[in-house]
């Protein structure tokens, strides 16, 4: 089969033009050697709706030691990894899938013991670690890994999204004490306790491309009648059916290929096993009858720093478009945040009818946003949910968020934020070359609602055509499928052009079919019954447990500790990589004495970042040079009047670190060491204190509150919070029991005296 690529655009061309040195390919040379990634190669199939991957990464160690290379990387966040294997000149080495403990535990004996190992971790649905050591001097190393996963198909396009950066995220949070559990920029907090494993140091502009990157692409439609091919942000050249991306192209953004397809249609496919089997329902959505009902419609506009350039430009386009999409009927809001909160003053607090005085305002100010700032999601998403809270069982409650999603504590916004969802459909646009598609999904999922990505300003008018067919009311509601599967949880709701996907198991013999059921947009009773078909396709098995794990997982993000146990055991069973295993290969070659040389592997800025204009307030989104610490030129310091976002760390190795306000530098925090050693002696008093009556205790404590005022009352940072609040609380007096043992923990825990070790950072 031969097809055509769709030619580029004038803005392609002039970006990938020329034979600048930003372009080239080759390593980064530092002076203790290059860089050990060397290479990096996609290797797709797409059959149909079903996509299969190979990801080869290279390393060469071109020290005079044994190197341990960490490298931390995307992966697209429905994929499921089935696989992984280890190769050194002619020794292949076949992972095994292992509870992450003990891999984890597999992999550092192997290092001690001086053997090659690799180990494959997930931080994040879309993001993951890969640890290779005891790489011989002068040796390389590729690392492979199998995935299989499902394009997302809508309004008669599917798409294939292969991410290749983690860009920089927002952190927020109160540092940890006691070691970071990664080797990334950014400290641990109490929110997000892996950041520093998500957060791997970033080249600065213009270094050449350390990295080769090859891209191929074999094309089966498997029936389906395929239209125009497009590749949004990579230069492509297409030979029989196979797409691959021209040499010298860069790491710095998604690869993105839409294909058209034509004459999809209702199916129902199941594939058996020795405990029943696996189904995959695809149910096209009808047409829709009858009008939409009034909204109630809160926007939220992202203008944090990580928004900068093409970014922020179209995100305003695509928050005034929505805006446009509502009619006289409807009610709304338009709050933009970056760690702080905004509305357009002439629309108040609340919900306003969406009249076009009223709309004409809200475009006002959303024309006006600039970026700056970090990435505060919490609050705008508690706020809007309140806002639609309320809304009358006559109009749809809708919340839109306009962002790149890049921030460190999606866990913890998706615990918080599913109490207050409610009836409430939320919808995200994702907006950036390298998206934070893994959490913008899982937030839509909880919302019942949709996710649309916009990688390009090219992009933009596609997506936001689908986006306002988004905001509209679904076709179908109170969607119910039988037979049914309790995992993962079904789908809803029908929305227009987008086929509704459902995925489960079976126990017992294939059902003949499917039936879904629901309710039109009047009330009146929806059915389609859908014929089964038996296949032997295992890519539907792999599929089913990696969206089953991630339904797991967000239950557990949630606060069900419980399910932790069925997502380890799903993970095993199935093959499939979850956050509480790992894929560990380890050659019984001894090959070093097992003393390595650490590296932790810099990647790309995304592209579309800009570079920071230091004459407005924006995040210090961290950046290091080409060679990290330990490996010849430290990194750089931050630049005078760049004020960075609320806990947005430098690497650690960096000059000062800098704090919000104004534009310019602000002392550094001090550092709370000498503190932790006054409140260890605080505790000993305490204890040996303990026994006296209860007046004496209750000056006792009056004394400590003063002393400790003293104390902190003129030091800066987050680290000493704990100890404020404790001074609040004495001061305000009480029960006097608990007051002591109250002060007994806070000390205790400040001077790391706790007595426990810090949770897994996966858990």
């Amino acid at each position: 089969m031969t097809f055509s690529v769709a030619p580029m655009k004038a803005p392609e061309l002039d970006r990938v033009g020329g034979t600048s040195e930003d372009a080239g390919v080759g390593a980064l040379h530092t002076e203790r050697g290059n860089l050990p990634l060397e290479r990096l190669d996609v290797r797709a199939t797409i059959t149909g709706l079903v996509g299969r991957v190979v990801l080869t990464t290279g390393f060469v160690n071109s020290h005079d030691t044994a190197l341990e290379a960490t490298y931390v990387f995307p992966l697209p966040d429905r994929a499921a990894v089935i696989g992984m294997k280890m190769t050194a000149g002619d020794r292949t080495v076949e992972a095994e899938l292992q509870e992450r403990g003990a891999a984890r535990e597999a992999y550092d004996e192997a290092i001690a013991a001086g053997r090659r190992a690799s180990i494959v971790e997930e931080e994040r649905p879309d993001v993951f670690t890969m640890r290779v050591g005891n790489i011989p001097a002068g040796e390389r190393v590729t690392v492979e890994l199998s995935l299989v996963g499902p394009l997302v198909f809508e309004d008669g396009a599917a798409t294939f999204r292969f991410p290749l950066v983690v860009a920089p995220r927002y952190v927020p949070g109160t540092p940890l004490p006691g070691p970071s559990v990664g080797d990334g920029y950014a400290d641990d907090t109490d929110v997000v306790p892996d950041a520093s494993r998500i957060t791997p140091p970033v080249l600065l502009p213009g270094f050449p491309n350390p990295v080769r990157l090859g891209i191929g692409v074999r094309i089966d439609p498997a029936g389906l009648e395929l239209g125009e091919v497009r590749s949004s942000l990579h230069t492509v050249v297409a030979e029989g059916d196979t797409v691959t991306v021209v040499p010298g192209e860069r790491v710095d953004r998604d690869f993105v290929l839409r294909l058209e397809y034509a004459g999809n249609s209702s199916a129902a496919v199941c594939v058996p096993d020795d405990d029943g089997g696996t189904y995959q329902l695809t149910v096209l959505p009808p047409d829709p009858a009858t009008p939409v009902r009034p909204r109630d419609v809160v926007l939220l506009l992202d203008r944090s720093g990580s928004m900068s350039g093409w970014k922020m430009v179209a995100a305003r386009r695509a928050a005034a478009r929505i805006v446009d999409t509502l009619t006289a009927d409807d009610t709304f809001a338009v709050i933009t945040f970056d760690d702080r909160v905004e509305r357009p003053a002439e629309l108040g607090t609340g919900l306003v009818a969406a009249t076009d005085r009223h709309r004409f305002r809200a475009v006002e100010h959303l024309a006006g946003v600039q970026a700056r700032g970090g990435t505060e999601l919490f609050e705008p998403l508690r706020q809007g949910l309140g806002l639609l809270a309320d809304a009358s069982s006559e109009r749809d409650p809708v919340l839109v968020l306009v962002t790149d999603g890049q921030v460190g504590n999606e866990d913890q916004i998706l615990r918080d934020m599913a109490p207050v969802i409610n009836r409430t459909r939320v919808h995200a646009v994702g907006i950036d070359t390298a998206v934070n598609a893994g959490f913008l999904g899982r937030l839509a999922a909880r919302g019942a609602g949709r996710c649309e990505l916009v990688e390009s300003e090219d992009r933009l008018d596609e997506a936001m055509t689908h986006i306002q067919r988004r905001i509209g009311a679904p076709v179908i509601t109170d969607v119910v499928v039988t037979p049914s599967s309790s995992l993962p949880k079904p789908p809803s709701a029908i929305y227009p052009g987008v086929p509704l996907v459902v995925l489960g198991r079976y126990t017992a013999q294939a059902p003949e079919s499917f039936t879904v059921r629901g309710r039109t947009r009047d009330g009146a009773d929806w059915q389609e019954t859908v014929a089964v078909q038996h296949h032997t396709e295992p890519a539907v098995r792999a599929q089913w447990a990696r969206a089953a794990l991630r339904d797991l997982e967000d239950r557990y993000a949630s606060g069900e500790r419980a399910v932790e146990a069925p997502i380890v055991e799903t993970s095993l069973r199935f093959g499939v990589l979850c956050r509480f295993t790992a894929f560990v290969a380890v050659d019984e070659r001894v090959v070093s004495d097992g003393t390595v040389h650490r590296v932790v592997q810099p990647v790309e800025q995304p592209a579309g970042w800009e570079t920071p204009r230091f004459a407005a307030p924006m995040p210090a989104f961290p950046v290091a040079m080409a060679a990290p610490a330990g490996f010849g030129a430290p990194p750089p310091a931050a630049p005078a009047g760049f004020p960075a976002a609320p806990q947005a760390r430098l690497l650690r190795a960096a000059g000062p670190k800098l704090v919000p306000g104004g534009g310019g530098a602000a002392p550094v925090p001090d550092d709370p060491a000498e503190l932790r050693e006054i409140a260890a002696l605080e505790v000993q008093r305490l204890e040996k204190d303990a026994g006296r009556p209860g007046w004496e205790r209750r000056e006792l404590l009056a004394d400590l509150a003063s002393r400790l005022g003293m104390l902190v009352g003129s030091r800066q940072g987050s680290a000493y919070e704990p100890l404020r609040r404790l001074v609040a609380e004495l001061t305000a007096a009480g029960d006097v029991d608990q007051l002591w043992a109250r002060a007994l923990q806070v000390l205790r825990e400040f001077a790391g005296q706790t007595g426990e070790r810090r949770r897994r950072f996966w858990r």
